[in-house]
């Protein structure tokens, strides 16, 4: 019993205002098949719900974590909360943290999808990605597993986008960038900066057509300045003709 949860590059991402305390947004996601984690489910007696792999996240910090809980609130099923008196989760880790390609929230949308499997549990895929938004906004596209998406309002509005994926190459220094703060940063200093005018249609346009007319890493992903600002050494680590990935620290461009 094992699934893979694979990373995601923004192929843009354009901040569209703030409300209930959050950011909303537009942004292309993109699935990336090369670079994954690895969940299994393992027999094993437990006393509780137990995840190995992931050292250093507290329990009750982990995606993994949250989602189960999440998932048990909503269907009450107790045949989920007996399977994992039996198993174990392990996970593999090879996407970085905190590099903007939407590791955690991978490991729980594939979470989800695999634990709905071997349960049988009665939920469709909007139920389930429903499931996911209440513990991160990036997870409802790892439920759906799109492998290109239009991603919207708080990150719950997920549309499929038919075009075909692109090989991509991932450079992720050795820096680590803080979603909430790099979103901080970005309200204290860029907010005033939002025109929606000036992204109207992109999400319309298949993404190497995007990147290669509109080019500029700071024009196609609004949290890079706010990044850079929060974390100088960015600057110095961006490769040219990169782009940069979500709120940070991985850059990515079409393979040469």
């Amino acid at each position: 019993m094992k699934i893979t949860a694979p990373a995601k590059v923004n192929i843009f991402l354009k901040i569209t205002g703030h409300s209930r305390g959050y950011h909303t947004l537009l942004s292309r996601f993109m699935r990336v098949d090369t670079l994954y984690d690895t969940i299994r489910f393992v027999p094993a007696e437990c006393d509780t719900f137990t995840i190995e792999g992931i050292p250093g996240v507290p329990r009750e910090s982990n995606t993994i974590y949250q989602a189960w809980i999440a998932l048990n609130d909503a269907t009450g099923d107790l045949d989920l909360l007996n399977f994992f008196y039996h198993h174990k989760v392990v996970v593999e880790k090879r996407i970085p943290s905190q590099a903007g390609l939407g590791g955690g929230s991978s490991d729980a949308g594939a979470f989800l999808r695999l634990v709905r499997k071997v349960c049988d549990l009665k939920i469709d895929d909007e139920d389930l990605a429903a499931v996911g938004a209440k513990v991160g906004a990036d997870i409802p596209f790892f439920v759906y597993n799109y492998p290109s998406a239009n991603v919207s309002g708080y990150g719950e509005l997920v549309e499929p986008f038919d075009e075909n994926p692109l090989d991509l190459e991932i450079f992720t220094p050795g820096i680590s960038c803080d979603t909430a703060s790099v979103y901080r940063v970005f309200r204290e200093h860029f907010s005033d900066r939002i025109v929606p005018e000036s992204f109207r249609g992109w999400e319309t346009e298949n993404s190497l057509n995007l990147l290669e007319r509109i080019g500029d890493p700071t024009r196609l992903n609004d949290l890079y300045p706010a990044a850079i600002r929060l974390c100088p050494d960015l600057k110095k680590a961006a490769p040219d003709g990169w782009f940069f990935s979500g709120s940070g620290s991985s850059f990515f461009r079409p393979r040469q």
